[in-house]
C-alpha cells in the first residue's frame, strides 16, 4: 500500500500537521523540520496527495487550457510551451478541446465542474465572448492569440493582426506584384477579419494594383490546398497571396504545384506564424514570424499573477513582428 500522511509522521517523529505544512506553498516550517519530513517521505515514497489537499486549501492549481483549432500543426508548438511554462510555476494544465463549441456557457461550466484556478483561452479565432464568459463566472482568464483592444474587457497577449495584414501588403508592393489577394482563414474568425483589412487598407493606397480576397473553411492545409484548389480552377489567379497563416500557405503551394506551376516564379506566397515546417528545405516560405514563445511566458505570468491579484485590471500585451524572407516571393525590385 501506498505510504500516507501519517506513516510519515510516525517514521519522522512528527506531528501530521508538522508534515501537512512541509507540503504545503507558504505554510510555516523551520529547515529542521523541513529535512527530516522530507528525509522521511523520501524513504517511505510518499507523495501528497495535491487533489486532496484542495478541499482544505480550495486551490486546484488546474489551469484550463482552452484552444479549438487542433487542424493546425502549430498548436502543438503551443501546447508543449503552455503545458511546460504553467507546470514550471507549479500548475497544472487541464487541456480542453472546443473544435465544435459555440456556446460559451458550456464551458465554463464545464471547467467549473474541474474546479480550476484559472482558464487561458489560447485561440485566435474564438470570439472575445467566450474569454469575457469565464471573467463574469468569476474565473481569472487570459486570451492567448486573441483580438487586440485598446480597452480589453479580459486580458489579452497576442499580436497586431491589422498590421500584420499591412505588413504583408507593403512587402507584396515592394517586390513588384501587379495583382495581389489575401487567401485567410475562417470567416468569421476575429484573427482572418484584422489581417483583411489591415491587408485591404494598405492595398487602397495601391490603387493600380489589382486585389481581391477569399476564405478557407478553417486554417488548416486541407482547407487552404481546397480554397487555391478552387481559385486556380475558376480563372482567379493573383500574382501573389497573402494566406494570412503558414498552415493555408502550405496547403496553397500544394495545389499550385499540382496545377504544373511554380513558386514563386508563376505565383507569389507569404504566411503568417512561422511553424518550423515553413522553414523545411522543400517548402522555403517568406513568412511573417509570430513570437509564440514569447506571448506565451507572458500569458503564464499574467495568469500567474491573476490568481494572487483575480481583480487586476485587464491589460493588452502586444508582441512585433517580423518578416521572415525566404523563397517563395520574388526579390524586391
Amino acid at each position: 500500500m501506498a505510504a500516507t500522511l501519517k506513516d510519515v509522521a510516525e517514521r519522522a517523529g512528527v506531528s501530521t500537521s508538522a508534515v501537512s505544512r512541509t507540503f504545503t506553498d507558504g505554510a510555516s516550517v523551520s529547515e529542521k523540520m523541513r529535512r527530516k519530513v522530507e528525509k522521511a517521505a523520501k524513504e517511505l515514497g510518499y507523495s501528497p496527495n495535491f487533489l486532496a489537499r484542495s478541499l482544505t486549501t480550495r486551490r486546484t492549481k488546474l489551469i484550463g487550457l482552452v484552444s479549438n483549432n487542433f487542424h493546425n500543426p502549430i498548436f502543438l508548438e503551443v501546447f508543449d510551451l503552455f503545458t511546460r511554462g504553467l507546470q514550471d510555476r507549479g500548475l497544472r494544465p487541464l487541456l480542453v478541446n472546443l473544435s465544435d463549441e459555440v456556446d460559451p456557457d458550456n464551458s465554463v461550466r464545464m471547467l467549473q465542474q474541474y474546479s480550476v484556478d484559472g482558464v487561458v483561452v489560447a485561440s485566435s479565432t474564438l470570439p472575445v465572448g467566450f474569454a469575457k464568459a469565464f471573467r463574469d463566472a468569476g474565473v481569472p482568464v487570459v486570451h492567448s492569440f486573441g483580438r487586440h483592444a485598446s480597452a480589453p474587457e479580459v486580458h489579452v497577449v497576442g499580436i497586431d493582426n491589422r498590421e500584420c495584414g499591412r505588413m504583408a501588403a507593403r512587402e507584396l508592393v515592394e517586390r513588384g506584384y501587379d495583382s495581389v489577394a489575401f487567401l485567410g482563414g475562417p470567416e468569421k474568425a476575429t484573427s482572418t477579419q484584422d489581417r483583411l483589412a489591415g491587408f485591404s487598407d494598405e492595398m487602397a493606397r495601391h490603387f493600380k494594383i489589382s486585389t481581391s480576397h477569399s476564405f478557407a473553411e478553417d486554417y488548416s492545409f486541407d482547407a487552404g490546398r481546397k480554397e487555391m484548389t478552387r481559385l486556380l480552377k475558376q480563372g482567379h489567379r493573383a500574382g501573389a497571396y497573402f494566406c494570412g497563416d503558414d498552415v493555408l500557405s502550405i496547403g496553397a503551394l500544394s495545389a499550385i504545384k499540382d496545377f504544373g506551376l511554380s513558386v514563386p516564379e508563376d505565383i507569389g506566397l507569404i504566411g503568417l506564424n512561422d511553424m518550423e515546417m515553413a522553414g523545411w528545405q522543400n517548402i522555403n516560405l517568406t513568412t511573417i514570424r509570430q513570437p509564440i514563445r514569447q506571448i506565451i511566458s507572458s500569458s503564464v505570468e499574467l495568469m500567474v499573477a491573476m490568481l494572487e491579484e483575480p481583480d487586476r485590471y485587464p491589460e493588452a500585451r502586444l508582441f512585433p513582428c517580423k518578416i521572415i524572407d525566404r523563397g517563395t516571393l520574388k526579390p524586391r525590385q
